[in-house]
């Protein structure tokens, strides 16, 4: 059997998180890009755990100071929520950093205090050193090919839904 581009298709194997390079082409991707959704996310939570601070308060950090204009809370829940582990995380995360200090409301726009805006940037630090210590011997070359790859593939399954 071919593939649309005429390379030959190649069979597919259970995953295995032992097999040889010689097999990776055999490998699920969902199976890998899921073992490395879960460990990258895990070791993230685990590291701002310690800090006390959770991955949604972050995005929110991120997103209040990071829009054109200073964002309603309807506009944050909205834009984040597809991220988030559940419904209810964004709408939570806003609650818990309004009352830590963090944020606060002017009319019914959300904005970074300077407490909010400091921890924006010690968060920014630990995501950069975390990023830096999944992608040691990962070229940028390779980050970018493994996600065009990624990419392609999404494409061509979204492509495939019906309407």
């Amino acid at each position: 059997m071919e593939q649309p581009n005429g390379t030959a298709l190649t069979d597919q194997a259970p995953a295995d998180p032992a097999v040889t390079d010689d097999a990776l082409a055999t490998q699920p991707v969902g199976y890998w890009s899921g073992l490395a959704h879960t460990a990258v996310t895990r070791h993230l939570r685990d590291a701002m755990a310690r800090i006390d601070v959770t991955q949604p308060q972050y995005w929110v950090l991120n997103r209040v100071r990071g829009g054109p204009a200073a964002p309603t809370r309807e506009e944050v829940v909205d834009q984040l929520t597809p991220l988030a582990d559940g419904p209810q995380d964004i709408s939570r995360a806003v609650d818990q950093l309004l009352h830590r200090g963090w944020l606060g409301e002017k009319g019914d726009r959300l904005a970074l205090t300077a407490d909010g805006e400091a921890a924006r940037v010690r968060l920014r630090e630990l995501a950069t050193g975390i990023r830096a210590e999944v992608h040691r011997g990962v070229s940028d070359a390779e980050y970018v090919a493994a996600l065009k790859v990624l990419r392609t593939m999404v494409a061509n399954i979204e492509g495939a839904r019906p309407v």
